[in-house]
């Protein structure tokens, strides 16, 4: 069993930041990619920012210059600093892993990001 736990989330005003985190716990021998997606209402869930276990990263033209996406591979922890937030981040934020080993795709149970004045 694998387990997918988001936190960081929260309210905002616009051009603040947040941090958030995703860890991965279980039965882990090696995690291919890490990825964000978010999902706002009335919308359809959407790539926010993938990075593989090589380190190659990959953004939604939305967020890039703006998010930054990382990962601590001796934790299997993932992270997305969250800078200049607007209005239209706000979504609730949901972590995947894809695992090589035992192989998977898992995601979390999701973190509110609300960007509001």
């Amino acid at each position: 069993q694998v387990q997918v736990v988001e936190s960081g989330g929260g309210l905002v005003q616009p051009g603040e930041s947040l941090r958030l985190s995703c860890a991965a716990s279980g039965t882990i021998f090696s995690i291919s990619v890490m990825g964000w997606y978010r999902q706002a209402p009335g919308k359809q869930r959407e790539l926010v920012a993938t990075i593989a276990n090589t380190g190659r990263t990959n953004y939604a033209d939305s967020v890039k210059a703006r998010f930054t996406i990382s990962r601590d591979n001796t934790k299997n922890t993932v992270y997305l600093q969250m800078n200049s937030l607007k209005p239209e981040d706000t979504a609730v934020y949901y972590c995947n892993v894809r695992l090589l080993s035992p192989r998977g795709d898992y995601w979390g149970q999701g973190t509110q990001v609300t960007v509001s004045s």
